[in-house]
């Protein structure tokens, strides 16, 4: 199995992303990389991101914050995934951004592999 590439983000699920957006910027300092109006607003913080999702951007069920790394290939991740004692909650395409497969931890934690756009999926 090969490692991550890097963590791509991790995202807060906020029930009311645009009030939080002004906490963030404001307090935080964080500068605004992109939005997607309320649904999803993300910051640029060194080499990743970090970002507000509402609840519908967000995977089944999800609050809190989740850890979402970046990998070439969802190749065999399934398997893995429930060999360890996780598991595999769906994947979602998300066009020319790419796919996320949404996963469950042996604790429960929701954790997100992302990839991107033309990376073959299984």
């Amino acid at each position: 199995m090969e490692s991550p590439k890097r963590l791509q983000n991790v995202f807060v699920v906020a029930e009311r992303p645009a009030e939080l957006h002004s906490f963030y910027e404001s307090a935080l300092g964080l500068q605004l990389k992109f939005r997607d109006k309320d649904r999803w607003i993300q910051y640029g913080v060194g080499n990743t991101s970090v970002a507000l999702a509402c609840r519908e951007e967000a995977a089944p069920a999800v609050s809190g914050l989740v850890m979402v790394l970046e990998v070439d290939s969802f190749d065999g991740a399934r398997e893995r995934i429930a060999a360890s004692g996780g598991e595999v909650l769906g994947t979602r395409d998300m066009g020319s951004h790419g796919a996320v497969l949404s996963l469950r931890d042996p604790e429960g934690n929701i954790v997100q592999l992302f990839r991107r756009q033309g990376t073959p999926t299984p």
